[in-house]
């Protein structure tokens, strides 16, 4: 869990103990209506972005406004972040929302610095000071389940009996009520190496997993390869702190898919990084080298991710396509080194108000090393994009900013690459696959930056928000045309005008005018009054979600170009599409075919 907390103070009365915080702990200082920090104004949707976005909220307040605020959104426990409140003077800490998810840690961390009180009050935690379901960095439970039967039996007055080879390296269980044998007592394990006898079992994460392969090895090869060495050694898959390997494999499939069934992070390294490591190495190999600038992968990688004192425990071992080597390290490894897998986050954010943005996107950004984007866009994001870095890019400046996004993410990070609207309609999510199915020679992007992951997030595309604003215009088949000439040839806009009319699609104008094009809009208008009738009704929809938002209804024959810019999509109705005046005022919607079902209907039912 993210542990760089958003701190919230609501009033002058809790300035001071939300600095100190700051200054304990870290995070980013959020002041209502204020200049320090960054301001808001909206206590309700401040807090419930931050919380859906996973970011860990301290709120300078009482606790029950968080509570009010939090509570139609609350769900899952497992997954939510921390949230803690705390006293106008700092005397006392709350930790409400997940303590075991590090929310009690860190209530205690905020406690220290302001010289309060952590008014903790999970059961485990106040009577021994740990939680069985929450152990610290560099040690993995191997049953979530076990670790309550355990915390029950101890908060009923039992006792536990601590055994395993790596018990001297876990002194935060000896604040357990301890047993001297495993008589009558439940017993905990701590080791590397399985248990059979239903022992509630911590693993430390001290094994390294080193791996390679040729390109296109099955993803079973190298699965079996991996299984066969650890269970060889002895050492369970939970006591593995991650899989690692070369660089050159951060897009090999049978390497990801043996961490993602393994659960456990990737981690990467350079050939020069790997070639530091051949002194240690137990078969170094010239034709290894050849093909890769090192002397060895799997060893090498093994010794790289378990530090400067790590030992092989298992030299190298190969199949055909696969090799594999297991390395330890002597103490539980509680920061990974190597570099992650970089990704490109295509995030979607709507047309820009925050309840239209889904609370994916809000994660990612959240996660995200890094935000890409048009500073207007990345701005829109509001609180969940405070303290995030940034590279802002004019408009213009598309193909360097997907460039640049996929060229980060070469070298590590996760990069929100930040789109308005939805990142696969007219934004940036096809410019990035055409970068990467180019050449490097012809404008494309690095080998390393082609070997990133890229995702996306779907969002509420411009003329999705403009149809559910006025009615139900799309509710039969529609299209979407842009008017900009930048990229396409003004002779295959109007053809694409013309095909949609001859199919009387309804049909959203993205990018209608400009300061230099008024006049394509203008042909459309044209084109489109041959084959439907003048009183098409049209919708100008404009700034949806933002400050400013309007929607103003028009015909075909009344639609004029001066009322139109940049920041309107024109949503123009079929040969059936309708105005109807409701209790809510005018609406404006496509007819889909049902008018025969219901016109049948009365005939076929009795009184």
């Amino acid at each position: 869990m993210d542990m760089n907390p958003a701190v919230l103070c609501l009033g002058p009365s809790g300035l001071d103990a939300a600095r100190r915080i700051v200054d304990a702990v870290g995070g980013e200082l959020f002041v209502r209506g204020g200049s320090e920090g960054h301001a808001f104004e909206d206590t309700g949707e401040t807090v419930r972005t931050l919380f859906l976005a996973g970011r860990p909220v301290v709120g300078i307040c009482a606790a029950a406004i968080l509570i009010r605020v939090l509570a139609p959104v609350l769900g899952d426990k497992r997954c939510e972040p921390p949230v803690l409140a705390v006293s106008d003077d700092g005397r006392i800490v709350v930790p409400l929302l997940g303590g075991h998810r590090g929310g009690n840690r860190l209530a205690g961390r905020v406690a220290e610095a302001l010289g309060g009180m952590a008014a903790v009050t999970t059961a485990g935690d106040v009577r021994f000071g740990v939680a069985l379901d929450d152990p610290p960095p560099g040690w993995r439970l191997g049953d979530r389940a076990r670790a309550k039967v355990v915390s029950a039996a101890l908060l009923a007055g039992g006792r536990v009996f601590l055994d395993g080879e790596d018990v001297d390296q876990a002194p935060w269980l000896k604040s357990l009520p301890c047993a001297p044998g495993a008589d009558g007592a439940e017993t905990v394990a701590v080791a590397m190496a399985p248990r059979t006898d239903g022992a509630l079992q911590y693993f430390p994460l001290r094994a390294t997993l080193g791996v390679g392969c040729s390109r296109g090895c099955p993803l079973e090869e190298l699965a079996g390869l991996a299984a066969t060495t650890l269970a060889d050694a002895g050492i369970d898959p939970h006591a593995v702190a991650g899989v690692f390997s070369i660089d050159l494999k951060a897009d090999e499939p049978a390497v990801l898919d043996l961490a993602e069934r393994l659960g456990l992070p990737l981690r990467l390294f350079s050939a020069a990084e790997l070639e530091q490591e051949r002194s240690r190495l137990e078969n170094p190999s010239e034709t290894v080298f050849a093909e890769t600038g090192c002397h060895g992968v799997a060893e090498a990688a093994a010794l790289a991710g378990g530090g400067a004192h790590a030992r092989l425990v298992v030299a190298k071992r190969k199949t055909a396509r696969a090799t594999c080597a297991l390395g330890l390290a002597p103490a539980p490894i509680t920061e990974l080194r190597g570099r992650k897998r970089g990704k490109v986050m295509l995030v979607s954010t709507g047309p820009g108000q925050a309840d239209w943005r889904s609370p994916e996107a809000s994660d990612w950004v959240h996660r995200a090393d890094e935000l890409v984007g048009y500073a207007p866009y990345i701005d829109l994001l509001g609180p969940v994009a405070v303290g995030k870095p940034r590279r802002d890019f004019p408009l213009g400046g598309e193909t360097d900013r997907c460039r640049y996004a996929l060229e980060r993410a070469g070298e590590g990070l996760d990069v929100a690459l930040v789109c308005s609207g939805d990142a696969g309609i007219y934004a940036m999510g096809a410019l990035v696959y055409e970068l990467l199915a180019r050449p490097e020679a012809e404008g494309g992007v690095s080998a390393r930056a082609r070997r990133v992951e890229v995702v996306s997030t779907p969002g509420i595309s411009a003329f999705q928000a403009a149809a559910a604003r006025a009615g139900a215009p799309i509710g039969h088949d529609f299209c979407a045309i842009s008017l900009s000439d930048l990229l396409t040839p003004r002779e295959t806009i109007l053809r694409r005008v013309e095909a949609a009319a001859a199919g009387d699609f309804v049909i959203a104008f993205y990018n209608p005018v400009s300061k230099t094009r008024r006049e394509l809009l203008d042909k459309a208008r044209g084109m489109l009054l041959q084959s439907r009738p003048a009183e098409t009704p049209v919708l100008l929809a404009a700034r949806l979600g933002r400050p400013g938002e309007s929607l103003e209804f028009r015909t075909l024959e009344t639609l004029r170009t001066d009322e139109v810019d940049m920041l309107t999509v024109v949503l123009v109705g079929s040969s059936q599409t309708r105005l109807i005046e409701t209790a809510g005022g005018l609406r404006m919607f496509t007819p889909r075919g049902y008018a025969v079902r219901i016109e049948e209907r009365p005939g076929k039912e009795g009184a």
